[in-house]
């Protein structure tokens, strides 16, 4: 098999070795030309997993035994150019009927060979393909980590046709190893609507529809707009279905995708109609971001379909694109000093100055000062946890006369254990405010909606309690922090947030819990990211604090890990898009005494702050 470097990537430096080919060949023994029985290794290899390499398939040759083709097969799968030279390597009725689009393996295997030499008597040869299953990537291109020790094998069944040896029988979808999989494939985000919530506080109008990112992966090099394009009409995840919604009619089609020289895209749609034009802007709405995503930096789309056209750009209102509900506050920056609690705000070019109301001003003498303080998306309120953690306060900032007034959430007396109380209050873009309450009784997930609370179920934490969490903007998606009763360690999940019930009497859950980055055991903060990433400070076993980026389908990215000090104590970041203009930095950590900025890869101490205690973003 032949590769060549590709430079497509930003952060690409070399082609890189490895193929799967070359891992079976270098990672275990031959495997034997025999009748019987055998394994065929896949081993990980050493190669980069950030480089790419191009890669070109060949035919199999005349006369190949089954080893060989089972290499070649498992070579081809990889290539950039589809599929049709790896059903080569098939008889033609396993060429038919074998769906390479039915889902991916992604293995690091290790593995036996068994077996004795095919003889020219053999009619039929059986090999089998076993590994560790790191994860998969099933029919609408979702990733899903696999927990724990997983071995899984898949057989092959070889016979002669025409003379010559050919693959009959084999398991639906693709396998590759982390690094093939990785050089072929690429995460990118599709859109849908978050779905109505019926106990919206405003009489018929179920709220503001916002788009939120499925991530799926695709093929880097095979028609990757076209691939997205098709991927989007397909509909969402399984596991993000529940909170979001889709203005594609049941059969739509991509008939076309195109770009042209200024910065246009354009597609044709096969099956749905576009004569009516909230129907058709919505589509082309979906379509605009899913197909920006992919790094062509569009600036509009055209949609045709059936009896019409229409238009979708960044620039549309209302505002429907991604973190369209992460205020118009999101990239205003708050600390909160260490001596006296006083929150403050930085305005440009100044260090800050205490924000309006009580929260900028010292408690009262006697009153420990303020616990942990979050700013709404819209920058009008902060919620604050009293200084004993027993109650919550949401107070207005435009008011500089308003008081601390009721609590909207109050606890017994402590009795002494520091991690009994409220924690981490968390505002969602649709001004509801999120609570942990870690009380020993009665551990519980609250919303806030104006000054009632209520209490919102968490199904799937079996044995577990939320020790602190972070709404999304969209307040479909919540990342939480999780703790097994008497285990030093802590684990990160996803859940999805299900709106019901009605105006005067709302309800909401937390369902579809989902495992993030296990290899994570020791969450110290986190932060959402350009609203389809969290932004996570944590360790790893045996290993030093850092800083990871992990995807909502639960993937740790390889190549934005950076090393921080073991003194920071807290991160935070904006949920602003990357192509809102803005100077705020986007990731800010706190130290015992210090913040630092994250300015290209680089942290750089923020030497104006004065005693700072936290420093983050709204939300």
């Amino acid at each position: 098999m032949r590769r060549t470097s590709n430079r497509t990537e930003p952060r690409l430096l070399a082609a890189v070795g490895g193929l799967l080919g070359a891992l079976v060949a270098s990672g275990c023994a031959a495997m034997p030309d025999s009748g019987g029985i055998t394994k065929v290794e896949l081993s990980q290899g050493s190669a980069d997993k950030n480089l790419q390499a191009r890669v070109y398939p060949m035919a199999p040759g005349r006369g190949a035994k089954p080893r060989e083709l089972l290499t070649g097969f498992l070579d081809a799968v990889t290539a950039d150019e589809g599929y049709d030279t790896a059903r080569k390597y098939l008889t033609e009725s396993a060429a038919a009927t074998w769906n390479p689009d039915a889902g991916t393996q992604v293995l690091t295997a290790t593995a036996t060979t068994a077996g004795q030499d095919v003889t020219d008597t053999d009619t039929v040869v059986s090999a089998t393909v076993t590994g560790q299953l790191v994860a998969t990537v099933d029919e609408r291109h979702s990733y899903l980590l696999v927990a724990g020790q997983n071995n899984v094998s898949s057989d092959f069944t070889f016979v002669r046709e025409g003379g010559e040896w050919r693959i009959d029988k084999l398991p639906p979808g693709v396998i590759m190893n982390e690094t093939n999989f990785r050089n072929s494939f690429r995460q990118v985000e599709r859109f849908f609507y978050t779905a109505p919530d019926p106990s919206s506080a405003v009489a018929g109008n179920t709220g503001q529809e916002v788009l939120v990112a499925d991530p799926i992966y695709l093929r880097r090099r095979i028609d990757p707009l076209a691939s997205a394009a098709r991927a989007l009409v397909q509909g969402p995840s399984t596991w993000l279905s529940p909170v979001v919604g889709t203005a594609f009619p049941s059969g739509t089609t991509v008939e076309e995708v195109g770009i042209d020289d200024n910065r246009g895209a354009h597609v044709r749609l096969g099956g749905a109609d576009a004569g009516e034009p909230t129907g058709c802007r919505r589509m082309a709405t979906q379509l605009f971001y899913t197909l920006a995503d992919q790094g062509k930096g569009l600036d509009r789309l055209e949609l045709k379909g059936r009896h019409g056209t229409c238009t979708a750009s960044r620039n549309d209102g209302p505002a429907t694109g991604p973190g369209s509900l992460a205020g118009s506050a999101s990239t205003q920056q708050y600390y909160q000093r260490a001596d006296n609690g006083v929150l403050m705000k930085i305005d440009e070019g100044r260090t800050g100055d205490p924000v309006r109301g009580p929260l900028g001003k010292p408690q009262p003498n006697g009153t420990p000062p303020l616990g942990t303080v979050a700013v709404s998306r819209d920058g009008g309120w902060a919620a604050a946890v009293s200084g004993d953690g027993r109650q919550v306060f949401s107070v207005p900032l435009s008011d500089s006369t308003a008081s601390m007034g009721e609590p909207v959430l109050s606890a017994p007396a402590k009795g002494g254990d520091k991690d009994d109380g409220f924690a981490s209050p968390s505002w969602d873009g649709r001004g509801d405010l999120w609570v942990v309450d870690r009380g020993k009784q009665n551990p519980r997930v609250v919303m806030v909606r104006g000054n009632k609370s209520y209490t919102v179920p968490v199904e799937g934490l079996t044995g577990q309690t939320v020790e602190s969490l972070k709404i999304a903007s969209d307040g479909a998606r919540v990342a939480l922090v999780v703790k097994t009763p008497g285990v030093a360690t802590s684990s990160l999940v996803f859940g999805l947030v299900v709106h019901g019930g009605t105006k005067e009497a709302p309800t909401a859950k937390i369902t579809g819990i989902r495992r993030a980055a296990p290899t994570i055991t020791d969450v110290a903060s986190v932060s959402w990211v350009e609203t389809d990433q969290l932004l996570v400070l944590g360790k790893e076993v045996d290993r030093t604090q850092q800083l990871h980026y992990i995807s909502t389908d639960g993937s740790q990215s390889s190549d934005t890990r950076l090393g921080i000090g073991e003194s920071m104590r807290t991160v935070s970041a904006s949920e602003s898009r990357g192509d809102v203009l803005t100077q705020a930095p986007p990731v800010l950590a706190v130290s015992d005494t210090k913040v630092y900025r994250l300015l290209n890869n680089q942290w750089r101490e923020a030497q104006l702050i004065d005693k700072p205690r936290s420093f983050f973003y709204p939300g």
